[in-house]
């Protein structure tokens, strides 16, 4: 019965927050008390509250710190010359252009922040793409995987299973480590076979530029 409540908590969060009958704040709010209390949980909803508080409040601000201090380093342009150094050595080649994207993605990923993600690597490197007629949809393609596979101790999906597992951030990535590892080496790899796909789509030998 609990399973069911919960599973229909969480369709009634998602369907009322995408079809914007409530705002996310007001709905990750009241749907869940309104469920604990048809749930039968009474008074007990408030323990329920300041128990989850209590417990998600350090990774949340770890989560918050890490948002603060790389939106500061990159408002400040201390990333820019990264950028400018990786975009000058990918050169016009879409074998070196896409695994390029992919290591600039990783670098952006940082902060764990996928919006930044993809607000500061498409616009640095779709006139690039578009100039060489590259497909678009390999540079969202790569910027996901680069953005899906780092899950540093301070980004979403760490934070979240930190907070339902109820143990410490360190003890889940640590044995993650190789997996992440695997999954960086799979990330360059389908990168630089994708772009060799496309130097062979677009016609392009010896480094040559697209017309």
């Amino acid at each position: 019965m609990l399973a069911l409540l919960g599973f229909i908590t969480i369709v009634l969060l998602f369907t009322a927050i995408l079809t914007k009958k409530m705002s996310p704040l007001v709905a990750l709010i009241a749907i869940p008390i309104a469920a604990a209390l048809i749930g039968g949980f009474g008074m007990q909803t408030s323990k329920f509250i300041v128990s989850g508080v209590t417990s998600i409040a350090p990774v949340a601000g770890m989560f918050v710190f890490a948002i603060l201090f790389f939106g500061i380093v990159t408002d400040a342009g201390m990333l820019d010359p990264i950028i400018t150094r990786i975009l000058r050595t990918v050169g016009s080649r879409p074998s070196r252009i896409v695994p390029g994207t992919a290591l600039l993605a990783l670098l952006i990923h940082l902060d764990g922040s996928g919006a930044v993600t993809f607000l500061i690597t498409i616009p640095a490197m779709l006139p690039l793409y578009t100039r060489l007629g590259i497909d678009k949809r390999i540079l969202a393609c790569v910027a996901s995987m680069a953005a899906g596979v780092n899950f540093l101790p301070w980004t979403g999906p760490m934070i979240r299973a930190s907070a339902a597992l109820h143990i410490p951030v360190s003890d889940i990535f640590t044995p993650l480590i190789p997996v992440q590892l695997v999954g960086l080496a799979f990330v360059f790899i389908a990168s630089y076979l994708l772009g060799l796909k496309e130097e062979k789509r677009l016609g392009l030998s010896s480094g040559a530029a697209a017309g």
